[in-house]
């Protein structure tokens, strides 16, 4: 595979992954860990912040030449 095709894939996994990471921190279980803790729970984070790596990886890759 060539280093754009790798960048890409990051790239469009990063953005999944953040919005997967949105639509989670919105159920019901979530919203009751942010009431009762103040923050949102874990594997929302986790989302968030493999979703932001990702698409920084990808777009540094797909910008190099």
């Amino acid at each position: 595979m060539s280093k754009q095709t790798i960048g890409f894939i990051l790239l469009v996994l990063g953005v999944g992954l953040a919005i997967w990471g949105y639509q989670l921190s919105g159920s019901v279980g979530s919203q009751l860990t942010k009431a009762i803790s103040g923050a949102d729970p874990d594997k929302v984070m986790k989302l968030y912040i493999g979703g932001a790596v990702s698409a920084v990886a990808g777009f540094l890759m797909l910008s190099k030449k």
